[in-house]
C-alpha cells in the first residue's frame, strides 16, 4: 500500500543531517527521492562515525528510501541533468551555503523556468540575508548561539552545556519535512509553487521558545518570575543506577512524596505545590535523595509507579532497543543491508492506518542509481559512458 507522498518527486541537494533527514521522511511517507551527491567522496556524513561496508550509521540514518545519483554540478553538463531532472520534480532541496546556488546557476528564479510549480527549500544555518548569513555552522555551534546551550547550563555550575546529539539539526530537519508537505498541500490547492526558506537559528529559537525562553517572553514590569519546568531535569541517584521523575499536578507531587517516604512534605508549604517544589528543589533533594539512593531502581520504580508517578529508568541505548516497550511497540526493526550486513533501523514513528509509511530502500552507496535515474531521463548506455569519461558522472 503506498504511503501518503506515493507521487511525488524529490530532488535532494542536500548533505550532512538537516536535509538528508527530512527527505528521507518525506521518502518513508512514499516521496520518490533522488538524492545528488558530488563525485568521489559524496555526502561527508558517509564517511563520519561507526561504519561497515564504506558506509557509515549516521549516513544510513538519514539516507534510507532514497536512489543516489553521483553528478559533478561543477560541469555545465552536470548542472543541464539536474535541470532535467527538476523539470519532473515537485520538490528540490538544498543546503549550500548563501550565494552558491547562484553561481551553479541553480537558484530558485531558474530552477522555476523549468518547474513553474516546484517548492524550492532552502536550508542554512543562520539565514540566507544578515551578518552570519554566509558563516558556517554545525549543530552545537548553533545550540550556543540560540540559547539553547544556556538553558541546558549546569544547575549547580551555572556552566553551559550542549545536548550531545545532532538537536538542532533534527528539530531543523522535522520543521523542513512539515513546511515542505504544507507547501506542497498549497500547491494542490492552488497550482502554486513556492520559495521557502528555513534555518538552523529560525528552527532552535521555535523549538526552544515554549519553555526554555518563558523568563524572556514577557516584557515590561509586573512580570512574576518563577524557576523554569528545566529545573526539575534532574537524574535521581538510587543504589545501582539512576531514574527519571517527573511531577505536575498535586497528586503525583503528593505521590512523590509518599513514595521516598516523606509523606509529612504534603503539608510542607516548600513543596506543596509544582512552583514551590521548584523554587526548593534543593532542599527537596537533600531531605530526600539519601532514602533514595538505599533503594534499588527496581524498588524505587515499583514505588513510584504504585504512586502512579511519571517516572522512567536512564537507559543505555542498547537497553532501549531492546526494552519490552520498545520491541511490543516494534518501535526499531532488523534489517540487512548489501553493504552494511545486520543493522537496526527505527520504523518511521507516524503510524497511518490508510497510507502506511515504511522503508522502501536501503540506504544507497554513493551513485547506486545514476545509470537507472539518467536512463531515466532518455540517456542512452553510451551516452552514460561517455559522462563518466568526462568527469560529469559517478
Amino acid at each position: 500500500m503506498p504511503g501518503p507522498l506515493a507521487g511525488i518527486r524529490v530532488i535532494d541537494c542536500s548533505a550532512y543531517i538537516t536535509g538528508p533527514m527530512a527527505t528521507m521522511l518525506l521518502a518513508d511517507q512514499g516521496a520518490e527521492v533522488v538524492k545528488v551527491e558530488p563525485l568521489g567522496v559524496g555526502d561527508v556524513m558517509r564517511h563520519l562515525g561507526t561504519a561497515r561496508g564504506g558506509i557509515s550509521a549516521l549516513f544510513a540514518g538519514c539516507n534510507r528510501s532514497k536512489r543516489s545519483l553521483a553528478l559533478n554540478l561543477r560541469e555545465d553538463r552536470g548542472r543541464e541533468l539536474l535541470k532535467q531532472l527538476v523539470a519532473g520534480a515537485d520538490v528540490f532541496v538544498q543546503n549550500f551555503r548563501p550565494g552558491v546556488v547562484e553561481r551553479l546557476g541553480i537558484d530558485e528564479p531558474r530552477l522555476r523556468e523549468v518547474c513553474p510549480d516546484l517548492v524550492y527549500v532552502s536550508l542554512s544555518a543562520f539565514g540566507q540575508v544578515g551578518p552570519w548569513a554566509k558563516k558556517p555552522a554545525f549543530d552545537h555551534v548553533v545550540q550556543a548561539a540560540s540559547g539553547l546551550a544556556m538553558v541546558q547550563s549546569d544547575p549547580k555550575t551555572a556552566r553551559p552545556c550542549f545536548v550531545r546529539n545532532a538537536v538542532v539539526d533534527k528539530v531543523t530537519a522535522l520543521t523542513a519535512a512539515q513546511a515542505i508537505t504544507a507547501a506542497l498541500l498549497h500547491r494542490a490547492q492552488s497550482h502554486e509553487g513556492q520559495h521557502v526558506e528555513l534555518s538552523m537559528l529560525d528552527s532552535a529559537i521555535h523549538f526552544l521558545w515554549p519553555d526554555g525562553m518563558s523568563r524572556d517572553a514577557l516584557l515590561g514590569e509586573g512580570v512574576n518570575l518563577r524557576p523554569p519546568i528545566a529545573d526539575a531535569y534532574r537524574m535521581i541517584k538510587t543504589r545501582d543506577g539512576y531514574l527519571a521523575v517527573a511531577v505536575l499536578t498535586p497528586d503525583q507531587i503528593h505521590g512523590l512524596m509518599r513514595a521516598v517516604g516523606r509523606p509529612e512534605f504534603i503539608e510542607d508549604p516548600r513543596f506543596s505545590t509544582l512552583n514551590a517544589l521548584l523554587e526548593n528543589l534543593g532542599e527537596f533533594e537533600k531531605e530526600t535523595g539519601a532514602a533514595v539512593a538505599e533503594l534499588s531502581s527496581e524498588e524505587a520504580l515499583s514505588r513510584l509507579e504504585a504512586e502512579d508517578v511519571p517516572c522512567a529508568p536512564v537507559m543505555a541505548p542498547h537497553e532501549v532497543t531492546e526494552h519490552p516497550q520498545v520491541v511490543v511497540s516494534a518501535s526499531v526493526e532488523e534489517t540487512e543491508h548489501p553493504l552494511m550486513g545486520r543493522m537496526l533501523r527505527p520504523r518511521h514513528p507516524a503510524r497511518f492506518s490508510a497510507t502506511p509509511a515504511s522503508v522502501s530502500r536501503h540506504a544507497p552507496a554513493l551513485g547506486e542509481h545514476s545509470d537507472d535515474v539518467l536512463t531515466e531521463l532518455g540517456l542512452s548506455a553510451a551516452e552514460l559512458e561517455e559522462l563518466r569519461e568526462k568527469g560529469v558522472l559517478g
